[in-house]
């Protein structure tokens, strides 16, 4: 007599090993996706670097300090320097406040012959931004810094070399947006100015860095204006 045994079911059998390897490429798939993902947020965080200065504490030297309580306001005179992350100011007299969120605010002034000095580095790139005016204020929420009466603004290749140089009444340094603006005033005019007019020097961007002493643009013809640095 002949007896059939049935035979393994090796089309069940394949059918689960296929759903093993499956998912077991699915598994080695999403191992590779997050560790890419963890290499992505390393390699790309330091480009925002310089963003972060409105977080970093202010520090701040000077000769004399006043706290008025009343109107949460610190009030510095004499050499003042102030530092927060790649920001530095420097004036006769910084005013400090906060708002209750924390963010920081200040105003520096000078007086007589003095300009108050402002710099912050630009974010990804070894450039700064820095520039001169009676009064500065700086908008430590929105990263905005204004330069009121005889300001100067500069962007710099390094610390040293000016590329662009802007003169004004008024400047407006955006550093979120990464953008200024100027406008005229009679607090800048002079022999060859005498309504105030804005004057910039640009440098071509695929050319060298603007020498210091060169020639202004088409729109300022004028050999008189001159920007130093406070050190």
């Amino acid at each position: 007599m002949n007896e059939r045994f049935p035979r393994p079911d090796g089309g069940h059998a394949r059918a689960m090993l296929a759903r093993r390897v499956t998912r077991a490429q699915r598994a080695s798939r999403a191992g590779l996706v997050a560790a890419l993902a963890s290499l992505i947020a390393l390699v790309t965080l330091p480009a925002h670097a310089e963003k972060a200065d409105r977080d970093k504490p202010l520090n701040i030297e000077a000769d004399n300090m006043s706290y008025d309580d009343l109107n949460q306001k610190n009030v510095f005179t004499g050499h003042v320097v102030a530092t927060k992350g790649t920001i530095v100011i420097k004036a006769d007299r910084v005013e400090v406040t906060q708002d209750p969120q924390g963010y920081q605010y200040a105003t520096g002034t000078s007086t007589g012959n003095n300009l108050s000095y402002f710099r912050q580095k630009r974010d990804g790139v070894n450039e700064y931004i820095d520039g001169n005016a009676v009064r500065i204020d700086y908008d430590g929420k929105n990263d905005f810094t204004k330069l009121t009466t005889r300001a100067t603004v500069r962007r710099l290749q390094g610390l040293n070399t000016v590329q662009d140089e802007v003169h004004g009444s008024v400047i407006t340094y955006d550093g979120q947006k990464d953008f200024y603006t100027a406008s005229a005033g009679k607090d800048v005019a002079g022999p060859g100015n005498p309504s105030g007019r804005v004057r910039a020097m640009l440098a071509p961007r695929s050319g060298g860095a603007a020498p210091l002493n060169g020639q202004p643009a088409t729109l300022a013809p004028s050999n008189t204006i001159q920007g130093t640095p406070q050190q």
